[in-house]
């Protein structure tokens, strides 16, 4: 398992962009493939992004696609979630997530972050 621990979130008004970060400790964080989830009150967790080993592929969410990009820096071991032209429906905890292989559902993941809330003011 490789520690997560999120970074980036805030509150932005509808339109603005915020830039999330997991970071990782170890050194095996490059033969991970790590996720991006989230989850707001009363709902389930939900897949947004995910990447695998290297510099990809990548996949999203169709709730996001178009405005949000997942990528990541081995040598920093960090990967990043870009979100543009945030909505109120994408206000949530956002949490990342580890797994051997790439999985758009949350039970493919044995390693999670404690998340990071992001508010998007309307």
């Amino acid at each position: 398992q490789v520690p997560l621990v999120e970074s980036g979130g805030g509150l932005v008004q509808a339109g603005g962009s915020l830039i999330l970060s997991c970071a990782a400790s170890g050194r095996t964080f490059s033969t991970y493939a790590i996720a991006w989830f989230r989850q707001a009150p009363g709902t389930e967790r939900e897949f947004v992004a995910s990447i695998g080993l290297s510099d990809g592929p990548t996949y999203y969410a169709d709730t996001v696609k178009g405005r949000f990009a997942i990528s990541r820096d081995n040598a920093k071991n960090t990967v990043y979630l870009q979100m543009n032209s945030l909505k109120p429906d994408d206000t949530a905890v956002y949490y990342c997530a580890a797994s051997r292989l790439i999985w758009t559902t949350p039970h493919g993941y044995d390693t999670w972050g404690q998340g990071t809330q992001v508010t998007v003011s309307s």
